[in-house]
């Protein structure tokens, strides 16, 4: 029998990853050599110090984010992704020294279409410098595009289990995935979008054990959520919000279900994180608490101010996240809007309201902590940054906009509806990948609106992103056909799969949830 929702989560992950790992991670970035540094260290010298790279003394890995310990340097980040990318990178290194580096090298100096890409000012294609950049490239497709193509997968299997259809349930994931600013850190070796899918993957394992008729919960299906919880924090530090409120979101859950004795195996999985972060710091920070942005050397005046960094949330930062040109989720992706009367649907839906109350909160408590840093705009960055951790949450409320079905409608859409959600999608592709993919950099933060002062003058100058396009040979605009052609292969492929099945068996999907299961009790 055709399975539509398997067909649908294998064709949003394919557009999600082709869409993702078709770009390149930003070279000469701070935030990501800083994470880079500490897997080269570790893999090629056995060290966590970064002192060989943090100043670019091999020609690359220069970084500002670094940590400075009894005259040692160390990365300052939440150490998550690197952790991950250790194995991949020391499993990588031996393929590094193939003779193919050397051809690749090559072809890339002689490139006409590359080398437009490349600053005046720089050093231009050095062999150790495509090393470098080859390793970033693997390691950011690996521990982030897979797990955010992963990310928008889950989103669909959420709204499906809210009983919405399974064309909007897709919408709703994609627009995610590719409407929204986790477009641009998706294939980028930073820890936001990592920390997003492990935190949304817990409150996927949580949620689906609300269901009515679902098993009751075992010890490793316990232990995962624990895990995942535990290591969005070691990945992301402000990811401890939510994780907190989705660790009395399973408490909730599991003393519903009379289950409480297996919470002892979340609480495991949480403190074994816990104990590996606390060792971590202790080794390389002198204590068990110490973070690395308390011995971050540059950025001393920011870091200590408040907590960390944090005072109160003030209006500047407020609405600086939200509504300004410069960082603004709603001027960036104004679909997002949709997400406010959206909560507000779902509540008086009566669907799984305990969800919706966890999703709220989550996405708030993201809000007030970017509302509350010092440096709330995230320095080079497309959109609130800081946010990204509570964006999936967020999104999760468009589904009771874009479908009534979800909200327990039959009704059809209304027609005034359907155009604002084409043109709110059109001006989020548009503002999204217009700035992503502007230039070789994340726009900086002394622009004070981005679209206008840098993604436009780039775009009209031909200057885009470096993407596979670019490596086979094509120059700005057209670089980006063969993704066009991808994502319209996969598209085809999609649509032909569902008149097949259509035409062997009509199916009225409005009312079928995910794996036939009922609606969500809580």
């Amino acid at each position: 029998m055709f399975n539509h929702d398997r067909v649908n989560r294998i064709a949003i992950f394919l557009i999600a990853l082709l869409c993702y790992g078709y770009f390149f991670p930003r070279w000469a970035d701070n935030n990501q050599n800083s994470r880079l540094n500490m897997v080269v260290a570790v893999v090629d010298d056995g060290t966590f110090r970064i002192d060989r790279y943090v100043h670019g003394q091999l020609g690359y890995g220069k970084t500002v984010d670094y940590a400075k310990v009894g005259g040692h340097y160390y990365s300052d980040k939440a150490p998550g992704a690197a952790f991950l990318g250790i194995p991949i990178y020391a499993g990588l290194r031996f393929a590094l020294d193939w003779p193919v580096m050397d051809r690749l090298t090559e072809r890339l100096a002689n490139s006409e279409a590359f080398k437009a890409t490349l600053r005046e000012s720089g050093s231009s294609v050095m062999q150790d410098k495509v090393r470098y950049a080859v390793a970033q490239v693997a390691l950011s497709f690996l521990t982030n595009a897979v797990p955010s193509a992963l990310l928008c997968v889950l989103l669909y299997q959420l709204a499906r289990g809210f009983g919405a259809r399974p064309s909007a349930s897709a919408f709703v994931a994609l627009a995610y995935g590719l409407l929204t600013p986790a477009f641009a850190y998706a294939n980028a070796f930073y820890g936001h979008q990592l920390s997003a899918t492990l935190l949304v993957a817990a409150f996927y394992l949580i949620f689906t054990l609300g269901q009515s008729g679902a098993p009751q919960p075992s010890a490793l299906r316990s232990l995962a959520i624990g895990l995942l919880l535990g290591y969005s924090v070691v990945t992301e530090f402000p990811a401890a919000l939510v994780a907190g409120i989705l660790t009395l979101y399973a408490i909730y859950v599991y003393l519903r279900r009379a289950a409480g004795g297996h919470l002892v195996w979340v609480f495991i999985g949480l403190a074994a994180c816990t104990a590996a972060l606390m060792i971590y710091n202790n080794a390389i920070f002198g204590g068990p608490f110490k973070l690395g942005y308390s011995s971050s050397e540059l950025w001393q005046q920011q870091h200590s101010a408040g907590f960390m960094s944090l005072t109160l949330p003030h209006w500047e930062a407020a609405f600086g996240i939200t509504f300004s040109p410069f960082r603004g989720l709603f001027v960036l992706s104004p679909i997002m809007l949709l997400a406010l009367p959206g909560f507000v649907l779902w509540w008086h839906s009566g669907e799984a309201r305990a969800a919706c109350l966890v999703s709220l909160f989550s996405a708030l408590a993201m809000f007030l902590f970017n509302a509350s840093s010092i440096m709330w705009w995230g320095g080079f960055a497309v959109g609130p940054r800081y946010f990204l951790p509570g964006l999936p949450f967020m999104t999760l409320a468009l589904v009771f906009v874009v479908d009534p079905t979800a909200r327990g409608d039959l009704k059809a859409r209304p027609f005034w509806l359907t155009l604002l959600i084409l043109f709110l999608s059109a001006w989020s592709l548009v503002a999204t990948w217009g700035l992503t993919l502007a230039e070789q950099a994340f726009p900086p933060d002394t622009i004070f609106n981005p679209l206008v002062e840098y993604a436009l003058p780039n775009w009209l100058a031909g200057n885009i992103a470096r993407n596979a396009g670019t490596v086979i040979g094509f120059k700005g605009y057209s670089s980006l056909l063969p993704l066009a052609a991808a994502c319209v292969a996969v598209a085809v492929v999609w649509w032909a799969a569902f008149r097949l099945a259509a035409a062997e068996r009509p199916v009225d999907m409005r009312m079928v949830n995910p794996a036939g299961a009922t609606r969500i009790a809580g």
